[in-house]
């Protein structure tokens, strides 16, 4: 008759620290889990190893020899496990991402590079891409999306801050017209529209004090990428909708001005996430750690 491993480490835990409560604290079980695993191994080997009483639990004769036997066995495969762990403590092979391409332009330098410098026996492969994959079934081992589109199943480990999207433009854009007060009056404006990567043009979403709304933006530029929208809101081609903290150098030396400013809250940021299961890879824990270092980067996330 075979026990499971986690039955024979019921047996010795609730041994060795005396009680079922401890036992199950320290195992992270509940006292009902950890009673009906000793129980069923009982069951299955027709032997009591424990007496119980409202007051105490004690090894019977039949369970300190069984006790005696087990956690030498049971120390050697714990040793086994460390051992191995420890020989894979410095991360090899290839870490594949599929992100989209603004996240890859947030995290190349910072993260990704300083992720190959400190683990040269690693390999890094990126997949950018607008759209949302299954990770899991392309054979990636963890995706960076935006919080709000990270799928429910996932684990997401934060990597960016708040971020909000601002309007702007520049001062010979404003020139000769009046700034917006309303999203409303956009229409008048020309706007630089931008292209997502499903092939549908991006409504701009504002909202302040209770009220939303989200205009179809006209203008006779499109682009699909942030920093071409940036180039071009520069050169006066019209208004832009883009990420705010890389836009602050522009806005201090008075090369763009920003509009519709209460209109735009933050929303959550970068999200690295992957499958929710019991064990991370070395190579992904030792990405994660370097990201809760690099928390908050300062860089754009862009509609690409």
């Amino acid at each position: 008759m075979k026990a499971t491993l986690a039955e024979l480490e019921a047996v010795v835990t609730v041994a060795r620290l005396g009680g079922f409560r401890a036992a199950a604290r320290e195992l992270n079980l509940s006292s009902s889990a950890l009673s009906h695993a000793v129980a069923a191994l009982e069951a299955r080997i027709e032997t009591r190893l424990f007496n119980r009483s409202t007051r105490s639990v004690a090894l019977t004769a039949a369970g300190q020899a069984f006790v005696a036997e087990v956690s030498p066995a049971l120390a050697s495969i714990d040793g086994a496990l460390e051992r191995t762990r420890a020989s894979q403590e410095r991360p090899t092979g290839v870490l594949r991402l599929n992100l989209a391409l603004g996240a890859a332009r947030i995290l190349l330098e910072p993260v990704l590079l300083e992720y190959l410098r400190r683990y040269p026996e690693m390999s890094l492969e990126l997949v950018t891409e607008g759209a949302l994959v299954d990770v899991i079934g392309q054979g990636f081992d963890a995706g960076v999306r935006l919080a709000e589109s990270v799928p429910p199943d996932m684990i997401a480990i934060p990597i960016t801050e708040k971020e909000r999207l601002i309007v702007v433009g520049s001062p010979a854009y404003f020139r000769d017209r009046r700034l917006p007060e309303h999203p409303s009056e956009l229409a008048a404006h020309r706007c630089i529209r931008a292209r997502m990567a499903s092939g549908r043009t991006y409504h701009w979403e504002f909202a302040r004090r209770g009220e939303s709304l989200t205009v179809d933006v006209e203008g006779p530029l499109t682009l699909d990428e942030s920093g071409l929208m940036l180039q071009a809101a520069l050169a006066g081609a019209g208004l832009a909708f883009l990420a705010e903290r890389p836009l602050a150098g522009y806005l201090a030396r008075g090369e763009l001005v920003q509009v519709l400013d209460g209109w735009t809250p933050a929303f959550d940021g970068l999200r690295l996430y992957y499958p929710g299961r019991r064990h991370v890879p070395t190579k992904l824990r030792a990405l994660i750690e370097l990201l809760r270092e690099r928390r908050g980067l300062d860089a754009p996330i862009t509609n690409s």
